[in-house]
């Protein structure tokens, strides 16, 4: 995109100096950083830089970390201004990838001490300039998909696409295994709904703020398509142990995937196209078997049925559980190739 500076460009240049001045005099360093990382400048990302100058903050104190976070959150939600809106929202994206537990603790805790959903910025516009427009659209979807992002990292217990979050990661298989049919069946919606979203991103449009998104959103994609390869695993491994209720639902959660199939395909990079392939042959292949279990038509649609007992054991996140003797237990995954449903304590 050519760029043309125009007086409403020299009037930011004027803004972020003065600021940044004032900042300086009054010592204000956390300010300064937060100033230097978020810029009026509609065609520059943020310097990697002052993105990092602004991410240190989150290794002093939680007091520290607290009132950056408080800082970002203001500056995000007092804003008008494109330009500053979404350079706002790349470094709450920077934060959920690259920053320290403390500050993405304080992110994730903010909204509900704040009172307020602070990424809810559906009615954002700025009309002031074609460019600034064609941000708003971008900044409208990107606070949503950084709200679903921050959603699906709760239900999951670690941030999805965040470096520090690596053992969690590494451990997530095993876990799965672990959970209950609805535990794991709330996982897989919520890494969905997380990616029809991502789906729903607007057109490129050849600014460099864009590409820069565009970017981080794709190195999200392709740890979210990890997620939900391992849980597509772990249901192929406990097909039988589905309740009927359990099977629909399923059934509902793999028709949406599907759904997103092509715009997925379309948003991953070639060196990943593999990857990529082999889920969509996996989560076709556990559709099927879903299908295939006794469809009975019913007003010219079909429900489906399943094998197995009721519900699966508890998780063992929920430790310390007291069991009454007599009650069974059907074991979740099917795994370990043991038959041991209803087995009574």
């Amino acid at each position: 995109m050519s760029r043309i500076i125009k007086f409403r460009d020299i009037i930011g240049i004027i803004k972020d100096k003065a600021s940044q001045s004032k900042a300086k005099a009054k010592s204000l360093s956390l300010h300064l950083a937060l100033l230097r990382a978020t810029t009026h400048d509609p065609f520059t990302p943020p310097n990697p830089k002052h993105i990092s100058a602004f991410l240190s903050f989150g290794h002093s104190s939680r007091t520290v970390a607290s009132a950056a976070i408080e800082s970002l959150m203001d500056r995000l939600q007092m804003t008008r201004d494109a330009s500053v809106a979404v350079k706002c929202l790349i470094t709450v994206h920077h934060i959920i990838k690259h920053g320290s537990f403390i500050l993405q603790d304080q992110l994730s805790v903010y909204p509900s001490t704040g009172g307020r959903n602070n990424l809810k910025f559906s009615d954002f516009r700025d009309n002031t300039t074609p460019v600034t427009w064609e941000l708003s659209s971008w900044i409208r979807w990107y606070a949503l998909y950084l709200e679903n992002l921050l959603s699906t990292s709760r239900v999951l217990g670690f941030f999805l696409c965040s470096t520090s979050s690596t053992l969690e990661k590494d451990q997530d298989q095993e876990k799965v295994s672990t959970y209950t049919n609805l535990d794991l069946l709330g996982e897989f919606d919520s890494l969905i709904t997380f990616l029809e979203v991502t789906c729903r991103r607007p057109d490129l449009n050849g600014n460099n703020i864009v590409e820069e998104i565009i970017g981080l959103v794709n190195e999200d994609y392709l740890s979210a398509i990890n997620d939900v390869s391992t849980r597509v695993d772990e249901f192929n491994q406990r097909l039988s142990c589905l309740t009927f209720g359990d099977s629909v639902e399923l059934a509902c959660c793999l028709k949406r995937l599907k759904e997103c199939k092509e715009k997925l395909l379309d948003l991953c990079n070639n060196n990943k196209k593999d990857v990529i392939e082999t889920l969509w042959a996996c989560v076709d292949q556990l559709k099927d078997k879903v299908e295939i279990q006794s469809p009975m038509p019913i007003n010219g649609k079909f429900l489906l049925t399943m094998g197995g007992g009721g519900r699966s054991s508890e998780s063992d996140r929920f430790g310390n559980r007291v069991f009454i003797r007599g009650n069974a237990i059907n074991f979740s995954s099917a795994r370990f190739g043991l038959d041991l449903n209803g087995i009574c304590l």
